[in-house]
């Protein structure tokens, strides 16, 4: 197991290299999306989404919002249930070209195929430090469909710094930590 801060968009080359265990720190953009979002991106053209998936992290949170002024500051950005997605992952990540996805407990078998296709990592972010998920947000960079879906189900786009630590629960190479985990209990 090691330990990486990456830029994102993360390069291919360093997707790869990634395993189950490894621990990341991300910096660049993230947008959230559950499962509506997911949902009403599958149903729209790529050219009519406002802003490039493909160059962000995929983060499956519900964040607590809180308008001071004309400004959108962070109160709570922690993960959300990322196995309600699973129907909706492997056509997202097709179609949107994501290699990074963030969020919280397990994921199947559609994903973990998509994610060797494509090129791509299901990291985990610890559940109940949605204050702390907030504190490495610098800046809330845009927000899309929220009169229609609301705000924890809206798409919110923010510039992180050293977000994390994650753990690689899935990587590129058809490896999940849940699996491992599954086989250690059956070996008692």
């Amino acid at each position: 197991m090691a330990e990486y801060n990456l830029n994102i968009p993360i390069k291919k080359s360093d997707v790869e290299k990634l395993r189950v265990g490894d621990i990341i720190f991300v910096s660049g953009s993230v947008f959230t999306a559950r499962d509506a979002a997911h949902k009403m991106m599958l149903e729209k053209d790529v050219s009519e989404i406002p802003f490039d998936p493909s160059s962000m992290g995929l983060y499956h949170c519900g964040p607590l919002m809180k308008k001071s002024n004309y400004d959108w500051e962070v109160v709570s950005a922690g993960p959300t249930t990322s196995d309600r997605m699973d129907l909706f992952e492997d056509s997202f990540i097709g179609k949107f070209g994501i290699n990074l996805i963030i969020g919280k407990g397990s994921m199947g078998d559609r994903t973990k195929k998509a994610l060797q296709k494509y090129i791509c990592i299901y990291t985990l972010y610890t559940g109940g430090a949605g204050a702390l998920a907030a504190d490495k947000i610098q800046e809330v960079k845009g927000v899309y469909w929220l009169k229609e879906l609301g705000m924890a189900e809206a798409v919110w786009v923010f510039k992180v710094k050293d977000f994390g630590p994650l753990v690689v629960a899935m990587d590129s190479h058809g490896k999940s930590i849940y699996d491992e985990v599954k086989n250690k209990i059956k070996r008692g």
